[in-house]
Parts: C-alpha cells; structure tokens; sequence
C-alpha cells in the first residue's frame, strides 16, 4: 500500500505542464488586448489629425480672398477658385491626400482628408494600417466685411 506522500507525488504528475499552457494563452491574450488598445489609440489620434488638417484646409480657403476688389476699395470678397487652390496647398504642405468640394452656389466649400495609421501590434495579424479620414467646411462669405 502507497504513503500518503507517494499517493500525492502521483496525483500531482498529471498537472506536469499545465500552468506553463495556462500561462501562454494568458500571455497571448493579454498582448492582443494591450495591441488592440495602442492601435486603437494610435487610430483615434490619426483620426483627430486628418479631421484637423481638414479644418485647417477650410480656414485657409477662407482667407482666399480676391484681391482686385481688396485692392480697389470695392470690399473684401472669398474668390471661391483661389479658396480651392489654398485648400488643396494646405492639405499638400500637411502631407496627407484629399478632396475639396465647392457646394453649387460656391459659397460652402467642404474638406475631406484621408490618411492612414500604420499599426504596431495589429500587424503581427496582417493588419498593416488602417485608414482615417477626416472633414471640415467654410462658409465662404461674399460681399463687404467690417464697419462702413
């Protein structure tokens, strides 16, 4: 008849390996929350530049203003084709792709960004980056601006 002590070495050889098993799955999920929490971030943030780049495109188009009638004395007028112009240069200068759209009656134009953020741990996945975009818009006002 065994000891009590053989009895328990004999009971605790069949865990042999089973926390190192726990401990590597343990392990791997928690890496893959942490990657999808700094990848996640990492998006929120590129999201938050391409939505300012967009506002900061629009504000540079209405300060597009026409010169001739600046000059002239006749007002201060948005020229809504130099409008586009400086928002396409601002979203050059920043780096980033996009488009600007002048509404119909040329006095709304509207920036819409796209960039991407490249990951660090969705990679390890397959997930190289993801894409961000981001919109802004200006009221181009036409007509005489201040005191008269």
């Amino acid at each position: 008849m065994p000891t009590p002590r053989a009895r328990r070495r004999e009971r605790l050889r069949g865990d042999e390996g089973g926390i190192t098993v726990y401990t590597a799955i343990c392990t791997i999920a928690l890496l893959g929350i942490i990657g999808l929490a700094i990848d996640g971030g990492g998006k929120l943030r590129a999201t938050e530049r391409a939505d300012a780049v967009a506002m900061e495109a629009a504000r540079a188009a209405g300060q597009a203003i026409d010169p001739a009638s600046a000059v002239t004395g006749q007002g201060v007028r948005v020229d809504p084709d130099a409008a586009q112009a400086a928002a396409y240069a601002y979203i050059a200068r920043a780096g980033t792709k996009g488009s600007v759209a002048l509404s119909a009656d040329r006095t709304q134009l509207t920036v819409t960004v796209t960039d991407a953020y490249p990951t660090k741990f969705l990679s390890v996945v397959g997930i190289g980056s993801l894409s961000v975009s981001g919109h802004g818009s200006a009221r181009l006002l036409h007509g005489v601006t201040g005191p008269q």
